[in-house]
């Protein structure tokens, strides 16, 4: 982004709000987020930082995701679901219909380990795009998975096969934003 009118640290974060004509004056990417059934309130607020922190157009809280207001998202989102545009939908079919409805040319991404995945910086990307990210132990659910147009992943080279779903999530979105430019 070419000027950024306000940015605060976490200490600031919990104790000031910015003002609703600078968050509404913000350029956001068009870059949706899709959370199914996520249950770790930490990993929630931590999806809404990494939101705010790329500027995304909005996310979506999908099944057993729990939503605020939430004594535990609103501390480990350092409050910025207050300012990231966000929307509760009963499944992450629902919100990826939604997302293709107001963005029909939208490139819909599962972040996902999946015999169909390619790593996630192997593909290209445009926006606008959706990142779908899912449950901590099953992962993304196969009725969503059968709706996205691509399934990245990142590739492990430790022994542990996997990274918590914020990791996942901050790793993608950022190579996204890299590779598709800033907003205006």
């Amino acid at each position: 982004m070419n000027s950024k009118p306000l940015t605060l640290r976490a200490r600031q974060l919990r104790t000031v709000s910015p003002l609703p004509e600078v968050v509404e004056g913000l350029p956001r990417h068009e870059l949706y987020i899709i959370v199914e059934d996520v249950l770790d309130t930490y990993n929630v607020g931590a999806i809404f930082r990494v939101a705010d922190a790329v500027a995304a157009k909005k996310v979506y809280l999908c099944g057993r995701t729990l939503t605020p207001p939430n004594s535990k998202i609103k501390h480990a989102s350092v409050n910025t679901w207050q300012w990231v545009p966000w929307e509760y939908k009963e499944t992450a079919v629902q919100a990826i219909a939604d997302v293709r409805l107001i963005a029909p040319n939208v490139t819909v991404v599962a972040i996902e380990q999946n015999e169909k995945s390619t790593p996630y910086d192997q593909l290209t990307y445009v926006l606008p795009t959706a990142l779908v990210v899912g449950n901590e132990t099953r992962g993304v659910s196969d009725e969503t998975l059968s709706l996205v147009d691509r399934i990245a992943e990142l590739t492990m080279y430790g022994v542990n096969a996997s990274v918590n779903v914020i990791a996942a999530l901050a790793a993608v979105s950022f190579h996204v934003i890299s590779k598709t430019g800033r907003a205006d």
